[in-house]
């Protein structure tokens, strides 16, 4: 009898740090720009950057200590308004050889069948559903890659207000590839595009750079700032003003 009494006692005990260690903090979606404007070196630079910067010791670290619970991580690449193909599917990350399953699967998977569209509004409404998906978690954010404006499927303004109003953050990695354009006025800077009609939500932000060869460090930066508490990521440091005032956001 008293042994009885004595295992429930631990079991209370020990009942709310359980619940708290398996309590979804941050759910996590990261969208890759596939479509054909994206060569297959630029490809290669956009998936080893992903893979390299998740396995980055700070990046890791954040996610393996998230206050509140663990982060939950799913990734897609998305072209034309049909073509979306999930590459990892939702996965709680609670050790790093978990980190190290999920990028080698980001360098292992095999390229999908890609068109020329782009359409923004329909990889937004796709990461919209995976993200209901995990309804219990606490936060989520869609990290979106970008190269260029929307031209196949619905506005992407139109899935950002559904984004705001299910409370969902929607940040972005917005690739410039025209800053050597000799014609700069027919490709419009994409940092406001972003700004105005892809970006919501509290701290919500767009990480700039000029040409793939920055993914990673973009990536690597871009993620430590959207696994840190809100109220630290709602001022950009110095080089993200500078950034940010080349591309028209500041």
């Amino acid at each position: 009898m008293h042994l009885r009494a004595g295992v429930v006692l631990i079991l209370i005990c020990l009942w709310p740090h359980t619940a708290k260690a398996q309590s979804c903090a941050h759910a996590l979606v990261l969208g890759l720009d596939v479509s054909l404007s994206v060569d297959a070196q630029d490809f290669a630079l956009q998936r080893q950057g992903l893979a390299n910067a998740l396995l980055d010791p700070a990046v890791s670290d954040a996610m393996l200590h998230m206050p509140g619970g663990h982060v939950e991580v799913a990734v897609f690449e998305w072209s034309g308004e049909f073509d979306q193909v999930i590459l990892v599917n939702w996965t709680v990350v609670d050790n790093l050889a978990t980190l190290l399953d999920i990028a080698q699967a980001l360098r292992d998977r095999p390229a999908m069948d890609r068109t020329g569209r782009t359409a923004i509004g329909a990889a937004m409404l796709f990461a919209l559903e995976l993200m209901k998906q995990r309804d219990g978690c606490a936060r989520h954010t869609l990290d979106i890659s970008g190269d260029g404006p929307s031209n196949q499927g619905p506005a992407p303004e139109l899935i950002r207000d559904q984004m705001n109003r299910a409370g969902f953050i929607v940040n972005a990695l917005v690739i410039e590839n025209n800053f050597n354009d000799p014609e700069p006025s027919a490709s419009p800077p994409l940092g406001p595009y972003y700004r105005d009609r892809v970006i919501t939500g509290p701290a919500a932000f767009a990480e700039l750079i000029f040409g793939f060869e920055n993914y990673e460090d973009a990536m690597r930066r871009k993620l430590l700032r959207e696994l840190t508490p809100i109220v630290a990521a709602d001022r950009p440091d110095d080089t993200d003003r500078s950034l940010l005032r080349r591309a028209g956001l500041d």
